[in-house]
């Protein structure tokens, strides 16, 4: 699978989808002008890694300051296939970044984890990098 790297730009995360090492993150602001033709194809390539037989562990990141209501169902739909393959047998940990300031971003974060019933969620404040 080949791993898929994208730069944000001022309208979509940064997207650093590691299959080699299981490590997959979206980073910055969401809220393209067609979310389909963005997020499709990182659903494309999520699901056909996630159903590759030898893959046991996916640690997902998002670290996002702003996301808009088309973004929350796309990152909604990420999280159902992470918390399917976490059914199936794979060890899932999801991680939601925020700033410690924002509660907005924190409390959004609690809410799609409660949405999780099989992969791990952790909520963490972003501290300095």
């Amino acid at each position: 699978m080949q791993n898929i790297d994208i730069p944000a730009t001022n309208r979509t995360p940064a997207v650093a989808f590691d299959f080699d090492v299981g490590h997959l993150k979206l980073i910055g602001e969401s809220y393209p002008e067609d979310v389909t033709t963005f997020y499709n194809p990182l659903f494309d390539a999520l699901k056909s890694w996630l159903s590759d037989g030898s893959i046991s562990k996916c640690r997902f990141e998002f670290e996002l300051i702003y996301f808009n209501s088309s973004s929350a169902k796309a990152i909604m739909m990420i999280m159902e296939l992470l918390d399917s393959a976490a059914e199936a047998g794979k060890s899932v940990d999801v991680y939601w970044f925020h700033d410690p300031e924002d509660e907005t971003m924190e409390e959004l974060g609690e809410e799609f984890g409660e949405d999780l019933k099989h992969a791990k969620f952790t909520l963490e404040k972003l501290l300095d990098r």
